[in-house]
């Protein structure tokens, strides 16, 4: 969320920045200012009315001391109607910080100087590429083929069960997500990150801290007997451990990681883009998040894009990795850096990470606070990233590795999985 005394200082450069993301409500900015404005009116007429209260009561008692009752009973009276008129401006004070609030939810956050304009995936700054794309046989088949070539995900029962975009693994296939899993974890905690195992289920107050509600709130599950969400990823029960804490300097930075299935509607997504594990409404992802020193933000970013890098170099798939655009970025991030693996059976890239800072635009809405040195509170920075969403891993591992004599592994996973290769 961002602060409504930056927006009031840098009105002209806030529009600006929001323009980059493809914010088309930008009157949204001069309504807030309308709003703050009315507050802090109410505000000072609270304050000089309770001031006036304060001194009249003191008064009361002077009066009442040198026995001029009269003139205390009429000042009694008076108080007691500016104290009618302050409960009234109280409750519009309430009023209008509740309004203000509400509106401040519905700003993104603003993008980081180095993001590029562009309203389109299209737009996205290429930063580099890496691993080298296979040369597959003419008779090369996708991954949903292959599934059912080796028996590793049954689609159509896993509809059965649930409804379409829900996989069912079974036997090798459930084993392959079991080792990529633990792989993942165990170079996350290598790397000095904290195991996690959270809830899949938030209230909304953790929805609306890591910035999903109110800007995706048609694309989360929602159990609405107790008023909970399926969470869409990690990030947003693993970030709320530290919601309204105020840690020390020392604490910082804090790395977490943890393994969860992740729930997405992913309303209205139909067509072969979304065939086999290309798009799915439930699916497994390894977790990334920090928080930080602000001043350290943008390093650590480039150390978990590092991270992430690694690990795609580990498995062997050609990778490359994408600046986005103004308008490509998510409500939450000032700047975004997305993994995509090329699969050769289909030829097209498929996204398997984003990366993100967000500055304090999370830790705002979360209070999540730290003491400097000299005691001063500020707000952390957040950060986090997948490694790695499995769906499309797991694509791109079967098609760009198939052979005439089953599908071949790379070595980081041999121990994991327990064989070189899936045989048929």
């Amino acid at each position: 969320m961002l602060q409504i005394s930056y927006i009031r200082q840098q009105t002209t450069l806030v529009k600006e920045k929001l323009a980059i993301k493809n914010f088309s409500n930008l009157s949204l900015v001069d309504t807030l200012l309308e709003t703050d404005e009315l507050l802090r009116k109410i505000k000072t007429e609270t304050e000089t009315l309770q001031a006036a209260i304060n001194a009249a009561s003191k008064e009361i008692g002077m009066l009442m001391g040198k026995g001029e009752k009269e003139v205390a009973e009429n000042k009694k009276l008076e108080v007691t109607e500016h104290k009618s008129t302050l409960q009234s401006l109280n409750q519009q004070l309430a009023d209008a910080e509740k309004l203000l609030h509400n509106e401040l939810l519905l700003l993104p956050n603003m993008p980081h100087i180095s993001v590029p304009k562009g309203k389109t995936p299209e737009e996205n700054e290429l930063v580099r590429e890496g691993g080298i794309k296979p040369t597959l046989p003419p008779n090369a088949l996708p991954h949903w083929d292959l599934i059912k070539k080796y028996d590793l995900v049954d689609f159509e029962t896993g509809a059965k069960i649930t409804g379409s975009g829900f996989p069912l693994y079974k036997g090798r296939g459930a084993k392959l997500q079991r080792a990529l899993i633990q792989y993942f974890l165990d170079y996350n905690i290598d790397a000095g990150y904290t195991e996690y195992l959270p809830p899949l289920l938030v209230n909304e107050a953790s929805a609306y801290g890591t910035g999903q509600l109110p800007d995706k709130e048609g694309m989360m599950y929602h159990a609405t007997a107790d008023n909970f969400y399926l969470i869409p990823t990690a990030e947003v029960p693993i970030t709320n451990i530290y919601r309204d804490e105020i840690l020390k300097e020392t604490d910082l930075p804090i790395k977490m990681t943890a393994y969860t299935p992740c729930f997405r509607r992913e309303a209205g997504s139909f067509g072969a883009d979304v065939r086999g594990l290309n798009r799915v409404h439930q699916f497994d992802k390894v977790e990334l998040v920090q928080i930080v020193h602000p001043k350290k933000s943008y390093a650590v970013l480039e150390d978990m894009v590092n991270h992430v890098e690694h690990l795609l170099l580990a498995l062997k798939l050609p990778y490359r990795i994408l600046r986005l655009c103004g308008g490509d970025m998510s409500f939450a991030a000032a700047l975004t850096y997305d993994f995509e693996v090329y699969s050769a059976a289909q030829q097209k890239w498929l996204e398997v990470s984003s990366v993100s800072n967000f500055e304090n635009f999370q830790t705002n809405r979360l209070k999540i606070r730290f003491k400097d040195g000299d005691s001063k509170t500020q707000l952390a920075h957040s950060l986090n990233g997948s490694s790695l969403a499995l769906p499309r891993i797991v694509a791109c591992l079967l098609e760009n590795n198939q052979t005439e004599n089953g599908i071949d592994l790379p070595a980081v996973l041999h121990s994991y999985f327990g064989n070189t290769k899936i045989l048929s």
